[in-house]
């Protein structure tokens, strides 16, 4: 049972190894998962490196969600159920990185099992957030316009697909000429801006003259792009911000939110579910399985690594190609 663990935040060549840790019994309310597969997220980076929200408890491993199936229950109706059965994993703190990992059962998910073990892998943090911040949060109106960053990202692409399922119009800020033929082929519309040598300006002529009024934005980077996006929207404009890719900070004028109405929230998947009720949270989980089964909120591409070759893995993960995944596959010999 191969575990990737963190020694201590850094560079993620620098601080990461393999052990052989011990299987941790389920207490009460907990179960053991036997890992399949995990996906490493731009927030898995960012963990291992000290720069997300929540610290490693060094030594530990990172990963916030995978699939995997249930071995071992501690108790309790839920972890009973799912004994024996394929399920998602999204643990608060990280673990999915290692062949074993023994969490609250409350932290699983269903997945149908017509679903192949790489799609299952990646079926949450991507497709949820897609989903409930354009759906759930922003309730974006058919017809209406959403302006999203980082728009040739896994989640930037299945936020297009959305838009065009739902009904809602996507307009993509993208950093590469070969990006915005992607988007229009996926049914969006894209810009080119680059936030270190374009004008704000003339982002927003370029959307204005795209879109009229836009009212709704989703953001992951943060810094000048940001204070960009925002003087693009039209007043009464909601912006979420759901990730920090930029070291920089936002800088914001309290004039420009004062007299124009714009809102800047802050959007964080973990907090959010943590707040809905176990109806919700099954119902959020039978759409996501519907959703990325017909493809709306599935992964485009996939690359498959063995935990030990993770160095190759995670270079191939800050190197990707738009919409694809890199994965650790355990207990099972890799296949790219």
């Amino acid at each position: 049972m191969t575990a990737i663990v963190i020694r201590e935040t850094g560079e993620p060549a620098d601080v990461l190894a393999t052990e052989e840790p011990p299987r941790t019994p389920p207490r009460a309310g907990e179960v053991r998962v036997r890992m399949l597969a995990a996906p490493v997220n731009p927030s898995d980076l960012m963990f291992i490196r000290g720069e997300y929200g929540k610290t490693p408890d060094c030594p530990q491993s990172p990963g916030f969600e995978g699939v995997g199936v249930v071995e071992e229950s501690g108790g309790g109706v839920v972890g009973s159920f799912f004994k024996g059965k394929r399920v998602a994993v999204f643990p608060p703190n990280g673990g999915t990185w290692s062949g074993s990992v023994t969490l609250s059962a409350k932290r699983l998910g269903p997945v149908p099992a017509s679903l192949p073990v790489e799609q299952a892998a990646t079926f949450f943090v991507n497709p949820a957030t897609a989903w409930v911040m354009t759906r759930e949060v922003l309730a974006v109106p058919k017809g209406e316009w959403l302006l999203q960053t980082a728009g040739g990202s896994a989640l930037g692409r299945m936020v297009t697909k959305l838009g065009k399922r739902e009904g809602f119009r996507v307009l993509s800020v993208v950093r590469r000429e070969e990006q915005v033929r992607q988007i229009q082929d996926l049914g969006g519309e894209a810009v080119l801006f680059d936030a270190e040598s374009d004008d704000p300006e003339t982002l927003a002529k370029t959307v204005r003259a795209k879109c009229g009024d836009v009212r709704h934005a989703i953001d992951p980077v943060g810094g000048k792009l940001t204070e960009a996006v925002l003087d693009t929207l039209s007043d009464d404009a909601r912006l979420l911000l759901y990730g920090s890719l930029s070291p920089d900070p936002v800088r914001v004028s309290p004039r420009k939110l004062l007299t124009s109405g714009k809102r800047v929230e802050g959007f964080w998947l973990g907090p959010w579910m943590e707040r809905q009720s176990l109806l919700k949270k099954a119902a959020l989980m039978r759409r996501l399985g519907k959703f990325v089964g017909d493809g709306t909120l599935a992964t485009e591409g996939h690359r498959n690594f063995a935990p030990t070759d993770w160095k190759a893995a995670l270079s191939a993960a800050e190197e990707t190609r738009s919409g694809e995944k890199v994965l650790f596959r355990f207990g099972a010999s890799p296949a790219n």
